[in-house]
């Protein structure tokens, strides 16, 4: 008789819960969280254990690939379609939790997270370790701008950058207050060291995208340059992940959401459900097809139609969606980007294939 477990993963500890076929409790407990640990209390069930469900969170990529080594038909579920059931449980626990889940992997009714491949991870963590750097350098910016202003020190924008007009502020305008030339050595410095840092990892992508021949396909998309196709790339792991390139848009959260209930029937704003840096990313090269002159005309031109409808915005998250579709056909096809309308026209065929 086939029997289903579910783990509800903490830090420290792991909730587990056996059920059989017909959704009665055979075992539960709380184990260490640990492959081994999770693999030796599942073992005397191996013969009849038919699916492992756990949510999606910070540990589950680390957990599925070792106890898919390990041998374990592990699952890996939608932590917001899963949601909807344990949200019915009358008190939240990491028991009731773990039974829940178990009920739902029984049952079938879930929805199964794919697990990309280690090196999407890897390049995935050197874009968002960038974009935290990036950050960091914009708050300090923003800090010593907001700083200068108390004490009547407009920053402004000066030829020759941020570093030479601080350099300006701290000889000249801070000469009278020679005490909090100190405190703005030491943000400028932390500056200094971010943009090295930065610099550091921008070679680094450069090195990962001369070896990649996927990515150097998709830069050839207008607005779309090195961190962007990284970008897409690590979002998408397999280019036959999607049977029809247009759900790349979905996927990324750019296509409106819709309710329908009886008579009411509405399309509401985009969703913005998946990879809110991909997203970002696929916007920027919207915004920059949109508002200059990089080729794509014909993406441009359809643009521009949209916004004489809706507006500039509207059509630029179109334009976002519309290159999600368009880069994943190229990669499907390992075509480059061509803008003429036989292109467009196998694009097109391609993503609705």
């Amino acid at each position: 008789m086939s029997v289903f477990a579910a783990l509800d993963v903490s830090q420290e500890l792991t909730a587990v819960c056996v059920v059989n076929q017909e959704g009665s409790i055979i075992a539960e407990a709380k184990v260490a969280t640990c492959p081994d640990a999770i693999t030796a209390y599942l073992e005397c069930w191996s013969d009849e254990l038919e699916r492992v469900g756990m949510e999606t969170g910070p540990l589950a990529v680390w957990l599925w690939n070792t106890l898919v080594a390990r041998g374990l038909p592990i699952i890996c579920l939608d932590a917001r379609h899963a949601n909807g059931v344990l949200k019915m449980m009358p008190n939240k626990t990491d028991r009731h939790d773990a039974r829940g889940l178990a009920q739902i992997v029984r049952t079938g009714w879930y929805k199964a997270v794919q697990i990309k491949s280690h090196e999407a991870y890897v390049t995935r963590a050197l874009l968002t370790a960038r974009d935290a750097l990036v950050g960091m350098r914009v708050r300090l910016e923003n800090e010593v701008r907001g700083l200068l202003k108390t004490f009547g020190v407009m920053f402004g924008k000066r030829v020759g950058g941020f570093k030479r007009r601080a350099e300006e502020i701290i000889s000249g305008d801070l000469s009278v207050a020679p005490e909090l030339v100190p405190i703005f050595e030491a943000l400028i410095k932390a500056r200094r060291d971010i943009l090295a840092r930065i610099k550091a990892l921008d070679s680094q992508i450069r090195t990962v995208v001369r070896r990649h021949k996927p990515v150097q396909l998709l830069m050839t998309a207008p607005g779309v340059g090195p961190i962007t196709a990284l970008a897409v790339f690590a979002a998408f792991d397999d280019a036959n992940r999607f049977k029809r390139s247009s759900s790349a848009g979905a996927y990324l959260g750019l296509t409106p959401r819709r309710y329908e209930s009886g008579e009411i029937s509405r399309n509401g704003r985009v969703s913005k459900q998946g990879d809110k840096f991909v997203r970002s990313c696929l916007f920027e090269a919207a915004n920059a097809i949109y508002c200059r002159n990089l080729g794509g005309s014909r993406l441009r031109d359809w643009a521009h139609s949209i916004a004489q409808r809706t507006g500039p915005r509207k059509a630029k998250v179109a334009l976002a969606r519309k290159l999600a579709v368009t880069l994943h056909a190229m990669w499907r096809t390992g075509s480059v980007f061509k803008d003429t309308s036989s292109t467009a026209n196998t694009l097109k065929d391609t993503a609705m294939a």
